[in-house]
């Protein structure tokens, strides 16, 4: 089975992991595919591969004769999809772009005057959706990219290898993946998420991360009798969203830039509560950016009275640059591999952050490769079927032994 065989099999899996729940994983469907996985890798030769009770998944593949000694490298992408649109019934098609406009379905299309990096795959075979749901190709690709990879080494026993250790995640989308991952089970020294991104990008360097969210407390009168009794706890978070800076937005910002995200609000003139994140690569900024939003907060209980505004932060991770930067061999490496294979590389920073980023903090250098893919989250999604099989190439050989 080849890495589109793979692919078009694990997007019939519907992974979507859910920010609400407090179950681990966040849903038991990310088990199907996992238990799934775990079967394929003993299937294709690998060894312990199972799926333990929190849905995460792991195998290795033993060192070949004589490099034994060579500390274990690992490579992990996660299982589920992003809460942000819909995984289930997805219906994934190839098409040979050939320019221009690209219809998807259902009103939708892959057009280059908005997706500019489309034109680089003119003349080639896209996997698109049909534009009522997202791919997968986040992370799914990972996945069938590290499976193909470790198949072809054990088809082919004179490529030379130290130990490779594999792990599939479950809840990495809703900032959970390495809540309950075992270091100790994964057993590698070091290690690289495949993980989204243009072909050819290696990425080191990502966001600090946070989570926010404000609880609003007013007081609802009758409209009729309402004249300075009323405090309409809607009305009041807008006005405390409208305080913050309109240019540190995610669609004004970019490269290094950070920014305040809303992502969600509900409520009525009782109560009203506002989800946003926080990223900043900088720490200090990062930092400064929290206060900010306590301090917008007391100012909000100030003008409204205490209590009204309820702050909880939540860091979520942190970059992964000063854990990478003391082996920086493991990105020369990335680089060197995608060379042998005929792919430029180019570091890149996250604007978002991966399992590596916390593995990093747990002891595992981990920086992250591309997995081919563009438009991750939504219907315009894509994947080249030439990036996914030129990415299977590059893992081989960054699993090679020198």
């Amino acid at each position: 089975m080849d890495v589109i065989e793979r692919f078009l099999r694990y997007v019939s899996f519907d992974t979507q992991s859910d920010e609400a729940s407090t179950a681990a994983p966040s849903t038991e469907k990310q088990k199907l595919l996992g238990a799934a996985l775990a079967e394929e890798l003993t299937s294709v030769g690998l060894s312990d591969a199972r799926m333990d009770e929190f849905g995460y998944v792991y195998a290795y593949l033993p060192a070949t004769k004589g490099c034994e000694s060579i500390p274990a490298l690992g490579f992990l992408s996660h299982m589920d999809t992003s809460p942000s649109a819909s995984g289930a019934n997805v219906r994934p098609r190839t098409v040979r772009y050939e320019g221009g406009e690209l219809p998807l379905g259902n009103g939708k299309t892959l057009d280059p005057a908005v997706f500019p990096s489309l034109s680089r795959y003119v003349g080639q075979e896209l996997i698109v959706t049909d534009g009522t749901t997202l791919l997968g190709a986040d992370d799914k690709a990972g996945v069938a990219e590290i499976v193909t990879a470790v198949a072809e080494l054990v088809a082919h026993p004179e490529i030379r290898h130290g130990r490779i250790a594999v792990a599939f995640t479950p809840d990495e989308e809703i900032g959970a993946g390495m809540d309950r991952f075992s270091v100790e089970h994964f057993g590698a020294r070091f290690a690289y998420t495949v993980d989204g991104g243009e072909i050819g990008e290696i990425e080191y360097e990502n966001f600090n991360a946070a989570s926010a969210l404000l609880r609003v407390h007013g007081v609802n009168i009758h409209p009729g009798s309402a004249k300075g009794k009323m405090k309409n706890a809607v009305l009041m978070a807008n006005e405390w969203i409208g305080r913050l800076p309109a240019a540190e937005a995610p669609s004004h910002t970019e490269g290094y830039e950070g920014f305040y995200h809303v992502t969600h609000m509900d409520g009525d003139e009782t109560e009203a509560t506002v989800s946003l994140i926080v990223r900043d690569h900088d720490m200090a900024k990062f930092t400064a950016r929290k206060a900010f939003l306590q301090d917008l907060t007391a100012f909000g209980n100030r003008v409204w009275g205490d209590g009204c505004f309820e702050l909880t932060l939540r860091d979520s991770y942190y970059n992964m640059k000063e854990q990478i930067l003391p082996h920086y061999e493991l990105i020369e490496n990335a680089e060197a591999a995608m060379r042998r294979v005929g792919v430029e590389p180019v570091c890149v920073p996250i604007r978002g952050g991966t399992d590596g980023a916390r593995l990093s903090f747990m002891g595992v250098p981990c920086p992250n490769l591309s997995t081919g893919g563009a438009n991750f989250h939504g219907v315009h999604e894509y994947i080249p079927v030439e990036s996914m099989r030129k990415m299977v190439a590059v893992l081989v050989e960054l699993m090679r032994a020198e």
